[in-house]
């Protein structure tokens, strides 16, 4: 392993602070950390030397620094890396010394341990080592260079999972999310629907291993090869080491746009949308000009950590490959989406999100996952509505059990039961009180009675005979009950208005 091989690892987060390709080209030996003033009877050739500059001070003597730098160089240490968290940043005097003495210095952030760093070395070296025996293959140093050098210069993840394989005669490997979505596949690899390789993912059949990044049980990515043993086992983890950098960039850069897209959403959760305004949002997040959008709401439940719910839903419309669209995740663990497209009616984002939300729930099958799609707009001023249809269409989404997944649009909204959840919560108290007030307020052992009783006089179409035979009581109880709660809220339960206004009241509950 060379020095400027730690560079390339982003999980490391290195920063060079001065070497040349000389340098940076040296072969590691090993590693040692020491804050000592003089390190010297401690160091061996060829190893790098980590520090956190404890020794070092603002106010002191310049001499000093130069001592230590200048042990690094007579026991030919490699590389200097020098910690920035003790002083929160590399002092400029000790790369003067290292330019000095021809001592390549590397900036470790605060985030980054000194643990992670020999971790990478030793398992690098690892991996040299296992690939010289028949039973250990590796990628050759020539590929692997040619890797590295199409990731620097941000090959596409088609091409380097092709380059990766090309040598071994480009075998059959399908890159794929945990939902079944492809998101890359070499040359001879066969098309895979989305539930067949959801089904392969979770099956026996073929190679399959999961790409170190930092993802979620909904995005992350698997290599799969359908012949099991084509591909050397250390080969492929070196490949999907290779893919797992190429993944944190992409989620760099994803993390890039997050602010564009909070800004959006911002914009779009106003009361009242400003044209302007919601226009340059639009704009930042590359969605102006669409013929149409859709808004989409998603939730996980309240016990999901921060960032899931907007990976779910990323996840769900990655997988509807004609539509451009931005994610942000609001307070309260609600996701929203904006979708810009075309007009064409026949482009039902309900219908295609149904289509793939039960394999993102199979994903993790605890999780309340449920989403409320908006009907088409056709402007960005008519964004904040949109979005307040689709939160009304979640509501009524999660009337259903939460063991369930589902995705529902306004037409869902068919009813009172799935029509209510969508009123504020605090609205929905208020009618509860107005209607039902005296009645809730009832004795305890009344109030549950009487409450048990009109339920089933209603769901039995205020029947007198069938809520008696439910409810194993004489007809002349009923209607004692009956007359006794009309008398207690007031409202005559033979007036379709008192049924609807009572029958809505008990949704609110």
């Amino acid at each position: 392993m060379q020095v400027d091989h730690l560079l390339r690892l982003d999980r490391l987060d290195l920063t060079l602070i001065w070497g040349d390709d000389v340098l940076l080209g040296q072969e590691i030996g090993g590693v040692t950390a020491t804050d000592l003033e003089d390190p010297a009877r401690f160091l061996q050739a060829g190893e790098i030397v980590l520090s956190g500059l404890v020794w070092w001070g603002r106010d002191g003597d310049p001499a000093k620094t130069d001592r230590f730098v200048n042990a690094l160089q007579e026991a030919g240490a490699v590389a200097l890396l020098a910690g920035e968290e003790t002083h929160g940043e590399v002092p400029s005097e000790l790369a003067d010394a290292c330019r000095r003495h021809r001592i390549a210095l590397l900036g470790v952030p605060a985030h980054t341990s000194f643990r992670a760093i020999t971790e990478a070395v030793y398992l690098r070296q690892w991996g040299e080592f296992s690939r010289r025996p028949t039973d250990h293959y590796a990628l050759p140093e020539n590929v692997r260079l040619d890797l590295d050098r199409a990731l620097e210069r941000g090959a596409p993840t088609g091409e380097l999972l092709d380059r990766a394989f090309a040598y071994l005669g480009t075998p059959a490997c399908h890159l794929l999310t945990n939902s079944g979505r492809t998101v890359a596949r070499t040359a001879n690899a066969p098309e895979l629907p989305v539930r067949r390789a959801a089904e392969v993912l979770r099956g026996r059949d073929g190679a399959t291993l999961h790409v170190e990044a930092d993802d979620t049980a909904f995005d992350s990515w698997h290599l799969y090869l359908p012949d099991d043993g084509q591909v050397p086992p250390r080969v492929l983890h070196e490949i999907a080491e290779l893919l797992g950098r190429h993944r944190r960039r992409l989620d760099q850069r994803k993390a890039a746009r997050r602010q564009a897209h909070e800004e959006l959403m911002t914009r779009v959760s106003a009361a009242y949308g400003e044209a302007d305004r919601l226009e340059a949002a639009l704009r930042a997040c590359g969605l102006a000009g669409a013929a149409a959008y859709t808004v989409v709401v998603a939730t996980l439940g309240s016990t999901e950590g921060r960032g899931e719910v907007s990976a779910v839903l990323t996840e769900a419309l990655h997988h509807q490959r004609s539509a451009a669209f931005a994610v942000a995740e609001l307070l309260e663990g609600e996701g929203v989406a904006v979708l810009a497209h075309g007009p064409d009616r026949d482009f039902d984002v309900r219908a295609r999100l149904a289509e793939v939300w039960s394999l993102l729930h199979d994903c993790r099958p605890g999780a309340a996952l449920y989403a409320g799609v908006s009907d088409p707009v056709s402007g960005p001023v008519e964004l904040p509505g949109a979005l307040a249809q689709a939160r009304y269409a979640l509501a009524g989404a999660r009337t259903t059990a939460s063991s369930t997944a589902r995705v529902a649009g306004l037409a869902d909204l068919a009813d009172l039961r799935t029509l209510l959840p969508g009123i504020p919560s605090h609205v929905r108290r208020v009618y509860l009180d107005t209607v039902l007030g005296p009645l809730l307020r009832a004795d305890q052992g009344s109030r549950a009675m009487l409450l048990e009783t009109l339920e089933v006089f209603l769901d039995n179409n205020c029947s007198w005979a069938r809520t008696a035979e439910t409810l194993h009581l004489h007809v002349n109880t009923v209607h004692y009950r009956i007359e006794r709660i009309e008398r207690l809220i007031g409202r005559n339960l033979s007036r379709l208005d008192d049924k609807l206004d009572v029958h809505a009241a008990l949704l609110c509950r």
